[in-house]
């Protein structure tokens, strides 16, 4: 069993960081790992993060400005895959990737990482990308949003791989106190169409959010509240505190 699908089978908790942002990055990612988080999502900086708020948007440019680049953050995926059995998820937008994607698949396979979501890559040009992951055995994760058709949402579950990312709110990632009232029901529409794993993002911030997803779906992501914690001088023993506490759903 692949350690996505080992994630998902004890409901996945999926904690965000940008990678590079601070001088302790891997320690920060086990950090959450040791906190409680099953699947870590290690975020490749980007000049123009279109998909994310203000929160994620300061910490790429802190990261950007540190030097940080593919080769770092593959750098870190290495320091952190021998110490964690949690599953490694690569976030990055299809600018980086694209001028050698399949240099960037593989010597991410060969770094430890287990699945990559391309943010603002659409199915219809995905064709690549997908054939690349599927020869190199590394997950390609598709993103769906509430305005996405059930049709849709099946094409994008049936040509996937790993899991089903729900982006649960319309606009930009961001801490938020409440879920959307038509979660339960979406994610019910979702679960119809898709046979992968369904986690849900965008917003998350609390345990009790995480409680209600986890009743509906089969994974949470939590992210720019750990990368608020970052920006306000966190160690990595609080970042860990803090995944205990917004993980414990025991």
């Amino acid at each position: 069993m692949s350690r996505i699908a080992k994630a998902f089978a004890n409901k996945a908790k999926i904690a965000y960081l940008t990678a590079g942002d601070g001088k302790n990055s891997a320690e920060y990612f086990l950090a959450l790992a040791r906190g409680g988080a099953n699947v870590l999502e290690i975020g490749i900086p980007f000049s123009d993060p279109v998909a994310d708020g203000s929160t994620i948007q300061l910490a790429m440019k802190r990261a950007l400005d540190d030097g940080t680049d593919i080769a770092r953050v593959l750098d870190i995926v290495r320091k952190i895959r021998p110490k964690t059995e949690a599953a490694l998820i690569l976030f990055t937008y299809l600018n980086p990737i694209f001028h050698n994607m399949e240099q960037f698949i593989l010597e991410a396979k060969v770094a430890g990482v287990d699945g990559i979501l391309v943010v603002d890559l659409p199915y219809e040009e995905s064709t690549e990308f997908r054939f690349l992951c599927d020869k190199i055995g590394v997950s390609a994760i598709a993103v769906t949003a509430p305005s996405t058709s059930l049709s849709r949402i099946k094409l994008l579950a049936d040509h996937g791989s790993g899991f089903l990312y729900y982006a649960c709110r319309r606009g930009t990632t961001g801490v938020k106190g409440e879920l959307p009232d038509d979660l339960a029901s979406r994610i019910l529409d979702i679960k119809e169409q898709a046979k992968l794993p369904v986690a849900v993002g965008f917003g998350v911030s609390n345990n009790k959010m995480v409680r209600d997803i986890l009743k509906v779906a089969d994974g949470a992501v939590v992210g720019s509240y750990f990368v608020n914690a970052i920006a306000n001088n966190a160690s990595p023993a609080q970042l860990e505190k803090l995944a205990h506490e917004v993980f414990d759903v025991k």
